[in-house]
């Protein structure tokens, strides 16, 4: 049986490699002459699925990304979960591959592939070698339209995803707080809902849901292909039109309606008590905007500030909280910057031997008083975008980071443009730039403030922390 499964899968996979051979034959014949291309390119097919070429010759191994505009954000109310049940449901299979064997054979044909859910999209990835990338577009194209699922499928996938969010987030207490964070920094935005979902919908989650959110979403005209490395922009036209270009659009997308964050007029702490927890450990989120939301030249100089204020040993954050003051074993922060609707600051730090949360949070709420009150200095900004900009120019050194980079930016509302633009901007920031930006965001009534102690027994509550008690940390 096995040996014949073999058979079936390398005689599937032959025929569309043979494709792969006879297109690099044709196009290597026709550019030999040629300097081999190095200029990002990009693209529409007639159904709408935008096409994004970066051209690395380096290695001749190449990394598809597919990237769909929908995330945990867009799931019908009710059925958290959804999207990323339905990114484990896209390995099963189609009528040209048998259940459970796409990843198979990917391997068989010496690459790997992978993917991820966010709140604002759902990526698919593989990385092969350049005559494989035939075999690899085929079968992506082939589950965009193609999917089959059996109740089966559905029912033992459905249990994996409950185990999953049983083993990352249930016995983890540093996700527990994350989870009830963000939902009470999103009062009513479904950002504040998890990726995972919420397991009591979860388990609820089914075959007609499945469909319903994929016959939806999973359309050409709303995916971005990118193609990575050692190939030509003409190369992947014709491949992408001979396999992603037969698919007719759905016509089912619809822009995204998703409800809107009202004013905040109050901080908010979490508190939760956990025996599993090592050390007291203290996090600030604050309300931003992201990249595709702010005023010009607003994200930018946010990014900068977030670097000075909290990235690295170097940050101010971890200066004073660390090396001066002695009052955590470390601290720091990001700005998660790629929302559609939205952004997010954070800040944590973890305690000291025998510092409470609540001198944990003033040491914070110090560094940050100091950050929006005196701003930063013209040597912190130059240092923090001169690293900006090295890690800029170090993406192109992976084809997966680059794939990453403009995917992301794209499927979240950035132009290629604007990506390729983001040096320049960030060379334009000022001193008071970033001042004005800590002065607008850092601001309390938009925060929520977590505590995680160690404890005997776990409780959590939302509103103030407990009163202190002897020997408990506050």
């Amino acid at each position: 049986m096995f040996d014949q499964l073999a058979a079936l899968l390398d005689a599937r996979a032959g025929l569309v490699l043979v494709c792969a051979g006879l297109a690099s034959i044709a196009v290597a014949s026709a550019t030999d002459k040629v300097a081999p291309s190095t200029r990002l390119q990009e693209f529409r097919l007639a159904n709408g699925l935008q096409v994004i070429v970066i051209p690395d010759h380096r290695a001749p191994v190449v990394t598809q990304m597919i990237w769909y505009k929908v995330g945990a954000a867009d799931e019908p109310p009710g059925s958290s979960g959804i999207a990323h049940f339905l990114e484990h449901l896209m390995f099963k299979g189609t009528d040209k591959i048998p259940t459970g064997q796409f990843s198979k054979i990917i391997a068989k044909n010496g690459g790997e592939d992978n993917a991820f859910t966010n709140h604002d999209v759902t990526a698919y990835f593989q990385r092969v070698a350049k005559d494989r990338l035939a075999t690899v577009m085929e079968m992506e194209a082939d589950r965009m339209v193609n999917l089959r699922l059996t109740e089966e499928d559905v029912k033992t996938e459905r249990d994996v995803i409950l185990e999953e969010r049983r083993s990352r987030v249930d016995n983890d207490p540093g996700s527990i707080l994350q989870e009830q964070m963000m939902s009470a920094l999103y009062a009513n935005h479904p950002y504040g809902v998890p990726i995972i979902g919420w397991e009591h919908e979860i388990a609820a989650l089914d075959r007609e849901d499945a469909f319903a959110f994929y016959e939806r979403f999973y359309a050409p005209e709303n995916a971005i292909l990118i193609i990575a490395g050692d190939v030509e922009p003409d190369e992947v036209k014709a491949l992408a039109e001979r396999t992603f270009g037969k698919l007719t659009p759905h016509g089912k997308v619809s822009t995204r309606d998703r409800p809107k964050e009202p004013a905040h007029y109050a901080p908010v702490k979490v508190t939760l008590e956990d025996p599993r927890a090592g050390r007291t450990t203290v996090q600030r989120y604050y309300l931003s905007p992201s990249y595709s939301t702010a005023k010009p030249g607003e994200a930018e100089a946010i990014d900068l500030f977030m670097r000075i204020a909290a990235s690295g040993p170097t940050s101010r954050i971890y200066k004073r909280l660390v090396i001066e003051q002695k009052k955590a074993a470390n601290a720091g922060g990001w700005y998660s910057d790629t929302g559609v609707d939205a952004g997010r600051l954070g800040f944590y730090a973890i305690a000291a031997e025998k510092v409470s949360a609540g001198e944990l949070e003033q040491a914070i709420d110090g560094v940050l008083a100091e950050l929006t009150e005196s701003g930063v200095t013209q040597d912190e900004l130059d240092r923090a975008r001169n690293a900006f900009i090295a890690d800029f120019v170090y993406t192109t050194d992976s084809q997966s980071r680059m794939a990453r980079h403009y995917g992301w930016r794209v499927a979240t509302g950035q132009s290629v443009e604007d990506v390729e633009a983001l040096p320049e901007r960030l060379k334009r920031v000022t001193v008071e730039d970033v001042r004005e930006v800590a002065r607008k965001y850092l601001v309390e009534k938009n925060s929520v403030t977590g505590y995680l102690l160690p404890a005997p027994e776990q409780t959590t509550s939302v509103g103030e922390p407990p009163a202190p008690t002897p020997g408990k940390g506050t």
